[in-house]
């Protein structure tokens, strides 16, 4: 007995499943979440020195670790790109125009006296 040929189909499935991958973050994204870190770094080293009466280690020291944890490393991995953002207002613009004219014809049907 001789072995089957494979379908085409399936053949041609094959091919066409290929996915183009894009990385979510941009170099952008990643320099503001190096910054983040920076800003990590010399909170700790501020927060390691010895004195307890000292302006930086107590007050800088803290805020610069709030403010890299909560604030700038997850900015930057939550900002979208600028061509993104773009292609989403053309897209909701597209749609609130569909919207407002099928809200006017709707308009116009109401009677007035």
């Amino acid at each position: 007995m001789q072995p089957k040929p494979k379908s085409k189909k399936l053949q041609s499935s094959k091919t066409k499943q290929k996915r183009e991958f894009s990385f979510p973050l941009e170099k952008e994204n990643f320099m503001i979440i190096g910054i983040g870190i920076a800003m990590l770094l010399v909170g700790y080293f501020l927060m390691s020195q010895n004195s307890v009466d000292g302006f930086m280690p107590t007050v800088v020291a803290p805020l610069l670790l709030i403010g890299g944890y909560c604030v700038v490393i997850p900015y930057g991995i939550m900002k979208k790109p600028k061509s993104e953002i773009a292609v989403i207002t053309e897209e909701t613009a597209e749609t609130t125009n569909v919207t407002a004219g099928t809200n006017v014809a709707a308009a116009s049907n109401v009677k007035t006296s």
